[in-house]
Formats: C-alpha cells, sequence, structure tokens
C-alpha cells in the first residue's frame, strides 16, 4: 500500500467513519459529503463538465475530455454516484469521473435521481431508468452505454442492469465499486469487517434501510439486484472492492449470483 493511501485510510478511518456513525440528519450527511469531495478528488486538466436538464426535472452531468481528444464517441458510461440513497451528487463524483474519462477516452454521463428519505424507494431506481431511457433518445443503443455506479450507486447500476435484461436491451457492460447489493444486509462481512473497513460504520445499516426503503421490504430486486432473476446472461460484469470493507461479501454474493 503507497503511503498516499495509507495517509487517506488513516484520515478517513479517524475523521470520515466517526462523523458517518454520528449521522442522523441527512442534510448534514450531504453537507459533509460535498465539502470532503473537494478536497479527496482533483480532476485532470481541460476536463468538461457541462450540465443538462432531463424530462422528469432532474439533471445529469456530461463530462469529457478537451474538445479534439481521442474520445470514443459511440460509447458512453453511464455512472450513478453512491451515497447510501441518502447524500451524493453527480457534483460529488464529478472530479472522480473527469479522471475516468482521461483514462477511457470515454463521456460519463452522471444523472442526478432523488434521495431518502424526502423520497424513499424506488424513487432513485425510477431516475435511473428515466435517466438511461434519455440518453437513449439521445442516440445511444443500450448496447454502447456501459453502466457504472459505487456503493449504493453501484447496487443501483446492477439494478437497473437486472431491469434492462429482462426488458431484452442489456447495457454493453456493467462496472461496480463496492457495490451495495443486498438491502437485506445479511452478508457476513458486515458483521467481520465492521472494524475493519476504513470508512463506512455497519451500524448504520438500519438507519440507511429505513430511510431508504419505509414501509417497502427489501426482497424486491429493484432494491436488492443479488435477488434479481437473469432469464437470460447479463452482460459482463466487473466488481472492485477491498478484504477489508463491509461491503465485500456484496461483491462476491453478487459474483456468484451472475
Amino acid at each position: 500500500m503507497s503511503l498516499r493511501l495509507r495517509l487517506l485510510n488513516a484520515f478517513l478511518r479517524t475523521v470520515i467513519k466517526p462523523r458517518l456513525a454520528r449521522m442522523r440528519d441527512p442534510l448534514k450527511a450531504r453537507q459533509d459529503l460535498e465539502r470532503s469531495a473537494r478536497f479527496l478528488f482533483r480532476a485532470p486538466p481541460y476536463s468538461l463538465m457541462q450540465s443538462m436538464q432531463l424530462g422528469n426535472g432532474r439533471s445529469a452531468l456530461w463530462i469529457s475530455n478537451r474538445p479534439g481528444s481521442s474520445e470514443r464517441k459511440k460509447q458512453v458510461i453511464f455512472y450513478l454516484h453512491g451515497g447510501g440513497y441518502v447524500a451524493g451528487s453527480p457534483t460529488t463524483h464529478a472530479k472522480m469521473l473527469a479522471r475516468l474519462a482521461r483514462l477511457t477516452g470515454l463521456q460519463v454521463f452522471a444523472p442526478a435521481y432523488r434521495l431518502a428519505p424526502e423520497h424513499p424507494f424506488p424513487a432513485a431506481f425510477e431516475d435511473a431508468e428515466f435517466a438511461f431511457q434519455a440518453l437513449v433518445a439521445k442516440g445511444y443503443d443500450p448496447s454502447d452505454i456501459i453502466i457504472g455506479g459505487d456503493s449504493a450507486g453501484g447496487g443501483l447500476a446492477l439494478a437497473l442492469m437486472a431491469g434492462l435484461c429482462a426488458k431484452g436491451t442489456p447495457p454493453r457492460a456493467v462496472f461496480a465499486f463496492s457495490p451495495l447489493t443486498d438491502m437485506r444486509f445479511q452478508s457476513p462481512s458486515f458483521e467481520s469487517n465492521s472494524d475493519r473497513d476504513p470508512l463506512l460504520p455497519a451500524a448504520q445499516k438500519t438507519l440507511i434501510k429505513d430511510m431508504y426503503l419505509g414501509a417497502q421490504g427489501p426482497e424486491t430486486p429493484r432494491a436488492s439486484p443479488l435477488l434479481a432473476r437473469f432469464t437470460c446472461p447479463p452482460p459482463p460484469v466487473f466488481l472492485q472492492f477491498s478484504e477489508t470493507e463491509i461491503l465485500r461479501d456484496d461483491s462476491l454474493r453478487m459474483a456468484d449470483h451472475l
């Protein structure tokens, strides 16, 4: 592990994780994430970020390299931000996504989605689905769209993939960083890694579940993609996680399911 990564882990463990453990107010959580995002990431030079309005009153952020770069225009990354379904926005992830755009040579389309508890399930899924169709309406074929996301956004990406596969319009591929795939929170790593995870406090799982799902049960595949049934083979899926995080087994179980 590099010195930079060790320092980042120490900062997350000693500063950010205790804040998240005390979190009860989603508005405060959003403010903290917006503030932290300013310092945790740095966009590559000449990155372009353009906001656009979608037809349902929501917005999305187009992120790309400078004009004249070698972007492959046909394909696009559709990215859903994390934040436990209660925090986060395309803006909090914009600098990281600008780096992703630079490394892949692809444009990134990052839609906003309504957050809980003001907008509980299935608002986030419906907004993700709407934004995907808005991208298709711009001329992109589903087979040219790569869906990605992190944490709750990773789970949302996998749930969206399952819904698209059921309709016979799967995306080109899916990638998810530390996705939350089971809102029942039954993965053993929530207990075994509760002290080892440098960022996420396992004790907050009940609060997140109550804020996001409300009276809705967690068994629906739109909330828990681990429970989705695939009647046809899914597209290629890349899952990335670390050995010490509480969401480790959500990825391992999802990989086995696929």
